[in-house]
């Protein structure tokens, strides 16, 4: 259910029990039952929610439905977007928050322990670096940043401040995902040489949309940040940001770096040396920047002179399926004409995983007659928002699932990507120094010295 979907409070909580009860036995089973005392009113986890249009809607429904877990802020620069959500969270019974338009207003409340972020991507770091300087936990949506030097520079930050920061890759949560990603690493489908991600989604051309004043209630300049000052279009606010390098990164930073993500854990790898893609904006003829077919190839070079590769794939139009991804055989749920997803190529068979709105279902074909081997259509990737909880309670990084460290890594194989079609060329990366080998012009798009940042809100150099 999207964020944007009507929710009855009878529905929202039918399925907060719904929701208690499955991260009561998900705790049971990952050592969180036990481990502390049921927290009490002094333990309440007081969470703040910045961009609420759409995911961070999710954030609000989702992280009140966990028990002792309030939100207490929201932040939006759209004045219009902050009444329907306190609408919406009037109607769900929940607690009146405080509201606000400016994030740095919301960072000087100390009642506040937590910030989710699921503003635009350039938004992303900024204001996770000065959460962390005040003090507070971070939950971060995809891509933690909209460059390499970002994350770099979040990541210093959590370690610096001590601070949890949860990456909001929530597969890396889904039982269904962690079964078939254990299988592939225990040699289910032998030695596996090639992992793919499919962002096959199914999206209208978005048009031209002129210059206009900025509607009412809406803090542009605020929203703007960062990135360049640009009149105000329809086309660069709501939603279509992800379609110019300003703001966004494309379907590869925006739904593909979750796929990227599982493909480099069910590999078991880190940054790539050899990074290529191709593609294009193809058909359509409107304002997006950002390409909308793109074929990606990350290669590793591994000791003993072995290689494996990922390969990824962003179409916008009319497609296929693959390794029945998309299709019932995998639970494809709302999926619709969309196709998300992974699939593991080994020596003795073939693995594919389906996205979160398949309840990451997968299944797994074996030797050479490709006969049905293990599958699983169990829960979907709910449970990252209570993984977060658990960390951020017990203070312990190695109970994330989706660390900063690893977030980082992922990111960079989606900029590295990004600058290669930019580019038109290879990009040879060393994994040591994270730069690319006798590229400078690859170094800045991956430092954003092509868009620069504005003032005030500049990722600080030192940390």
């Amino acid at each position: 259910m999207s964020a944007d979907s009507a929710i009855s409070r009878r529905q929202f909580l039918a399925a907060g029990a719904r929701i208690s009860l499955g991260i009561a036995a998900w705790a049971g089973s990952s050592g969180l039952a036990g481990s502390q005392q049921l927290p009490g009113a002094n333990d309440r986890v007081r969470l703040a929610v910045c961009g609420i249009r759409k995911r961070g809607f999710d954030h609000v429904r989702l992280f009140s439905q966990i028990p002792n877990v309030q939100v207490v802020a929201l932040c939006d620069v759209d004045e219009n977007v902050l009444r329907q959500r306190l609408a919406d969270m009037d109607k769900l019974g929940l607690p009146k928050p405080q509201t606000y338009t400016d994030v740095r207003k919301l960072l000087e409340d100390k009642s506040v322990d937590a910030v989710c972020i699921a503003t635009p991507h350039h938004w992303h770091t900024l204001i996770a670096i000065w959460a962390c300087q005040a003090g507070k936990d971070v939950y971060v949506e995809k891509p933690c940043s909209h460059n390499w030097w970002e994350s770099r520079q979040l990541m210093r930050a959590a370690k610096r401040y001590g601070r949890i920061v949860q990456h909001g890759t929530q597969t890396r949560s889904s039982a269904s995902a962690r079964e078939a990603i254990a299988h592939v690493q225990k040699g289910l489908i032998g030695e596996v040489y090639l992992a793919r991600g499919l962002c096959f989604k199914r999206r209208n051309t978005i048009g031209h949309t002129p210059p206009e004043p900025v509607p009412e209630g809406v803090h542009y300049d605020l929203w703007t940040g960062p990135a360049p000052v640009h009149p105000f279009t329809r086309n660069r606010f709501h939603y279509n940001w992800h379609w110019f390098w300003a703001y966004g990164n494309g379907d590869l930073g925006n739904q593909g770096v979750h796929q990227v993500d599982i493909a480099r854990w069910g590999l078991g790898v880190g940054f790539p040396n050899k990074v290529t893609a191709v593609g294009g904006h193809f058909v359509n003829d409107d304002d997006q920047e950002t390409p909308n077919t793109l074929n990606c190839a990350f290669q590793y070079d591994l000791p003993g002179g072995k290689r494996k590769m990922i390969e990824f794939e962003v179409r916008h139009g009319i497609t296929n399926r693959e390794a029945d991804i998309g299709t019932d055989k995998l639970g494809s749920g709302n999926q619709g004409p969309n196709v998300i997803g992974n699939i593991f190529y080994g020596s003795d068979g073939y693995l594919a995983l389906g996205d979160e709105d398949t309840g990451n279902a997968y299944q797994a074909w074996l030797g050479s007659e490709m006969k049905p081997g293990p599958t699983s259509h169990q829960g979907g990737s709910r449970y990252h928002f209570a993984n977060f909880i658990e960390a951020l309670r017990s203070r312990k990084q190695g109970d994330l699932h989706a660390p900063i460290e690893e977030a980082h890594i992922s990111c960079t194989l989606v900029h590295l990507a990004n600058a290669s079609y930019r580019l038109g060329r290879t990009l040879n990366f060393d994994p040591k120094t994270e730069q690319v080998i006798g590229d400078h012009e690859a170094n800045r798009l991956l430092r954003g010295a092509d868009r620069g940042y504005r003032r005030p809100f500049v990722i600080p150099e030192r940390i």
